[in-house]
């Protein structure tokens, strides 16, 4: 479609008090962005600018969690209903001249083609006011679209329709493209003398007409344009937005074994002919590249995985880094500041944190890796830990290429092992180790010849 001058504003400011909770509604998440977030990105992917979201309840972390470049604030003090929102964003739109997107923080479902959809008409049509509505079995406590062929009359709420309109099925979706300063100046003139002294987006529709003004709808369908009140319309949402997302995955080349059981964030990205097993979450902006295996119960959090890779059942990955044909697992845990080159194997009950490992190195079981540099071709023996904090500081223990760590290590950092060289089992390494040596630091083993026999209880 051709480029208009669009703004947005989007509507923040509501408490949610059914959603029975001390962190503000528009904050509370699906699919890994808060409620406020989906119609902000949206408002950005369509070329909007600028966009201002309006804020109230929980102002300030609401501005702390979503605050970027691309978007500005306004704050609206007192509750005075939607179109004194709208009002409150004048200050930030003074000097905008064109179309004014009006979109609400609760309502994330909404898809980038049915608003260009509505921009579209309202271009076409010339209008002052588009809206978006749809067609309800049960419009109870819904504004009444009320037409006259595609012209749209008035939106009367519930509590003003007569019988007749009440059997209205089409109902007002709450979202707008309105022509700004235009907009600003009719809600000043309609102003806010009702019952509970506020200002109504709703009164705009009125004014526009009396203006000889053109408003036009589009009806779109009921679940795109959803608000979310309560905690059960959160996880209706949220099982929406999944069913999109991996319907796109599997139509770009996933293999998701069990859709209905697979929870993948909005902004996470999949290589083809990677399979992902049930009951797998991945989160944040993680990318996983082509031709791997997700195996059931992980967890990965804003990591970046290369080709190949084979993650297996109940590993916990967060903000770390694999390379190409890495095999993590079962039961692994990659936390944060993990980087593996690639051809890396993390196998079962592993553990890492802050650890480079180069090509080739690996530690099958049982061991931890943090504060540490490995070099290539790095084998670590079950058992061994990097003892990397002293009780009040960390320090680095570095491995070169090469070197073989035999069971029950504790490498006491801060250390650095030589390339090629080999240290025994069962060894607490406190200095430096030379290139091709051997490392041997165990206590002097006694045996006391009878002991046993003496000294322990005869069993009947």
């Amino acid at each position: 479609m051709t480029r208009q001058s669009w703004a947005a504003v989007i509507l923040a400011a509501g408490q949610g008090t059914r959603m029975k909770s001390d962190l503000p509604k528009v904050l509370h998440e699906i699919a890994g962005a808060p409620l406020a977030a989906w119609p902000t990105t949206l408002s950005r992917k369509i070329g909007c600018d600028p966009i201002v979201l309006v804020v109230g309840h929980g102002a300030d972390r609401v501005r702390q969690r979503l605050d970027n470049e691309q978007l500005s604030f306004a704050l609206q003090e007192e509750q005075l209903g939607t179109g004194h929102a709208l009002l409150c964003a004048e200050p930030a739109l003074q000097d905008f001249r064109g179309t004014l997107l009006l979109l609400c923080g609760d309502v994330p479902l909404l898809q980038q083609e049915t608003i260009e959809a509505m921009l579209a008409m309202h271009a076409a049509e010339q209008a002052s006011v588009s809206l978006l509505t749809a067609v309800v079995d049960d419009p109870t406590g819904y504004g009444r679209i009320v037409r006259d062929g595609e012209a749209v009359q008035a939106i009367v709420e519930q509590k003003d329709a007569t019988a007749e309109q009440q059997q209205i099925c089409e109902i007002n979706a709450g979202i707008y493209a309105f022509e700004a300063p235009w907009v600003f100046e009719a809600l000043q003139s309609v102003g806010n003398d009702n019952a509970q002294q506020e200002y109504y987006l709703t009164d705009i529709v009125a004014a526009a007409n009396r203006e000889g003004k053109t408003v036009r709808a589009l009806v779109v369908d009921e679940e795109e344009v959803m608000g979310i009140n309560d905690r059960v319309q959160l996880a209706e949402a949220a099982a929406v937005m999944r069913q999109r997302i991996n319907e796109k995955l599997m139509r770009d080349g996933v293999t998701l074994i069990d859709p209905d059981n697979c929870y993948i964030d909005g902004e996470v990205s999949i290589g083809t002919d990677t399979i992902v097993h049930p009951n797998v979450h991945l989160r944040g902006t993680t990318r996983i590249g082509a031709g791997c295996i997700i195996e059931p119960g992980v967890v990965i959090t804003d990591c970046t995985i290369g080709d190949r890779a084979h993650i297996k059942s109940g590993s916990v990955m967060a903000e770390s880094t694999l390379g190409d044909d890495c095999a993590i697992g079962p039961m692994a845990h990659l936390r944060p500041g993990t980087n593996l080159a690639g051809s890396n194997k993390i196998g079962n009950f592993v553990e890492t944190k802050k650890a480079n490992l180069d090509i080739g190195s690996q530690a099958s079981h049982l061991t931890y890796i943090g504060d540490a540099e490995v070099g290539k071709n790095v084998n670590f023996g079950c058992g061994t830990i990097t003892c990397n904090y002293d009780g009040a500081n960390k320090f680095v223990t570095t491995i070169e290429d090469d070197v073989f760590v035999g069971s029950d290590v504790q490498f006491v950092a801060p250390v650095k092992i030589g390339r090629n060289s080999l240290i025994g089992a069962g060894s607490t390494i406190t200095k430096d180790v030379p290139p091709d040596a051997l490392a041997i630091a165990r206590s002097v083993q006694k045996n006391v010849e009878g002991w046993a026999k003496k000294n322990k209880k005869s069993k009947k």
